[in-house]
């Protein structure tokens, strides 16, 4: 499990598939979603606008498995 440590604020699936170069535009992720097995925190999710929060785990198969950890760069 690969922990990814974000600080812009809380972003989307198809945001964060952009984030890791998974896809190359916003437009894929719907595609990408449809076509791959995908969980979040062990239930299928298929909606590219589906929040991460912190301590959320995304599942994506052979691309990995992510924890999602915020961070605040202010302290």
């Amino acid at each position: 499990m690969e922990i990814v440590q974000l600080s812009d604020g809380i972003i989307t699936i198809g945001q964060f598939l952009k984030h890791q170069s998974i896809i190359q535009s916003g437009g894929e992720a719907k595609w990408f979603l449809a076509e791959n097995e995908v969980y979040l925190n062990d239930e299928p999710e298929n909606r590219r606008g589906k929040k991460l929060h912190h301590g959320d785990v995304l599942d994506l198969g052979e691309f990995g498995v992510y924890r999602i950890e915020y961070v605040d760069e202010t302290i």
